[in-house]
């Protein structure tokens, strides 16, 4: 598994479930997902660390 495939690997993950092919049309749904994904985790390390 490569870094990118990494970074990734949720919204892959969540066209899987759904049946939809993450490298195609999806790849929207994809993107939505991760970003989302990852800006919990980015607040989360906010308000746990910083404030």
């Amino acid at each position: 598994m490569t870094l990118s495939e990494a970074f990734l690997w949720p919204g892959t993950k969540v066209c899987e479930k759904m049946g939809v092919d993450p490298e195609g049309e999806a790849g929207l749904l994809r993107w939505m997902v991760n970003t989302l994904v990852y800006l919990v985790v980015s607040l989360a390390f906010v308000w746990i660390f910083v404030v």
